[in-house]
């Protein structure tokens, strides 16, 4: 299943279905990437050639021989990379951005100035360790929410993540989350050769090379002003969809030299938990989660306003409404 999520299908926000990758991609162009490199498993090529749309001609197909791990799938990559930085994105996660710069634009723009490897993270909530990498630090300083990395935990408990990541100044009981997006030093891949050699036997992963590169090298964290989508996670590829859909970031929606931005008012960034679509109206919308309250759409998710704050209990796990309307 993991293969076929770039694949899955979104309408943007002028009408035009694009797959995931195709919007992958382009956030990616949009920020100034000129050549992309994506690795596939073998036989993948075609379909995923279908799915870049238009960037076809500046995508090359890197293929992963066998499944050996999230770290082997990147090191695939460096006779395409060679000695140069360059921009990491996962291909099951979409992101849309909160103001006039896309989060491809705005990691690469840091990246640039500090000449550093360096990972967008979100705050997110302990529910959710256990669906994302983590990194434990602490903050630089200065205008930008950029934090020194100390260590970095794949998927960690809570009880572990309250160990070893917590980061002075975080509220508490949130933890600084990957984000899907990195740009790395080629140095990476020394690494990735390291881990490889020491556990030849064992998938490779990618955390545990980060985790070595923080106590090597100076690798830091930017907390992005956007939003991430995990399309695999349930209801991922909705939500998705909703803000693909009210969003229009400038760098990924630059046409003929022009930009156009459009916002609209956003829900919180670990929304959704759950959903109903209202009985009469099907363009209204109730979403809810543990981490605030109830919102709602009357436009199939164009805008969303507070539906309830003031509930003795914020935290929302379902939702159901009654034959007269009630929730």
């Amino acid at each position: 299943r993991q293969r076929t999520l770039p694949l899955q299908t979104v309408v943007d926000r002028n009408g035009e279905p694009k797959s995931a990758l195709q919007i992958i991609l382009e956030e990616a162009a949009g920020a100034g990437v000129e050549e992309f490199g994506v690795v596939v498993c073998p036989g993948d090529e075609v379909p995923y050639g279908e799915a870049c749309g238009g960037l076809r001609s500046r995508v090359r197909f890197i293929v992963q021989t066998s499944p050996r791990g999230y770290g082997d799938a990147v090191r695939c990559g460096q006779p395409f990379i060679g000695h140069e930085p360059f921009l990491h994105l996962v291909g099951d996660h979409l992101h849309v951005s909160h103001g006039e710069t896309s989060c491809a634009r705005q990691l690469l723009a840091v990246a640039a100035s500090e000449k550093a490897s360096i990972s967008a993270v979100q705050a997110t909530r302990e529910s959710q360790l256990t669906s994302f990498g983590a990194v434990g630090g602490r903050l630089v300083g200065g205008s930008k929410p950029l934090y020194q990395v100390e260590a970095v935990l794949e998927k960690p408990t809570p009880t572990v993540a309250e160990q070893q990541l917590i980061v002075p100044g975080l509220r508490a009981g949130f933890y600084l989350c990957f984000f899907g997006m990195h740009v790395f030093e080629p140095e990476l891949f020394g690494l990735l050769e390291e881990q490889q050699r020491a556990a030849p036997d064992k998938p490779l992963g990618l955390s545990p090379a980060l985790n070595a590169l923080a106590t090597r090298r100076r690798y830091l964290a930017l907390n992005v002003e956007g939003r991430r989508f995990d399309i695999g996670a349930p209801y991922g590829l909705l939500f998705a969809q909703l803000a693909v859909a009210s969003y229009a970031c400038p760098d990924v929606a630059a046409t003929g030299g022009e930009t156009h931005a459009t916002m609209t008012h956003s829900m919180p960034a670990d929304m959704p938990g759950c959903e109903v679509v209202d009985n009469a109206n099907p363009n209204r919308m109730y979403t809810g989660s543990v981490a605030g309250g109830i919102w709602t759409t009357n436009n199939a998710g164009e805008t969303w306003t507070k539906y309830n704050d003031f509930m003795d209990n914020l935290a929302v796990s379902c939702m159901t409404q009654a034959p007269n309307g009630d929730l």
